[in-house]
């Protein structure tokens, strides 16, 4: 652990915090561009300080994580978790929809009598 207001590379922070499991993963994200740092691009040697917002993007999704800490090693989750505060709005509700069959990958072409199933349920008529 370094100074609280010492500055610190974002990879290795991104680290620290466990965002990434390995360093080389956050340096891969930053080099990707995965990572913006005040809505800028991160290279991964960027300096990070208390204050500033890191924008990650993990999955298709953006973690919003403000910098309390810097902290260059990694350290436990309970501190991990002090040394960033979470700003990601929760995900969007999933909608209900209608169930949707799922045929099996590779269960060959379907038979006539689910052919009509399918065609029933995509709302097409017989004679289309």
């Amino acid at each position: 652990m370094t100074d609280a207001a010492s500055p610190v590379r974002v990879d290795s922070w991104l680290w620290a915090v466990r965002v990434y499991k390995t360093r080389s993963a956050a340096t891969t994200a930053c080099r990707a561009g995965h990572v913006r740092i005040g809505g800028d691009r991160a290279k991964a040697a960027q300096l990070v300080r208390p204050g500033d917002e890191v924008r990650v993007r993990i999955a298709g999704f953006d973690r919003i994580l403000v910098v309390r800490q810097t902290i260059v090693k990694r350290v436990s989750a309970p501190l991990a978790a002090l040394a960033a505060e979470d700003k990601t709005p929760p995900p969007p509700p999933r909608e209900l929809t209608a169930f949707v069959p799922v045929r099996d990958r590779g269960a060959g072409r379907p038979t006539k009598r689910e052919r009509r199933d399918i065609d029933r349920l995509r709302g097409r008529s017989a004679d289309d």
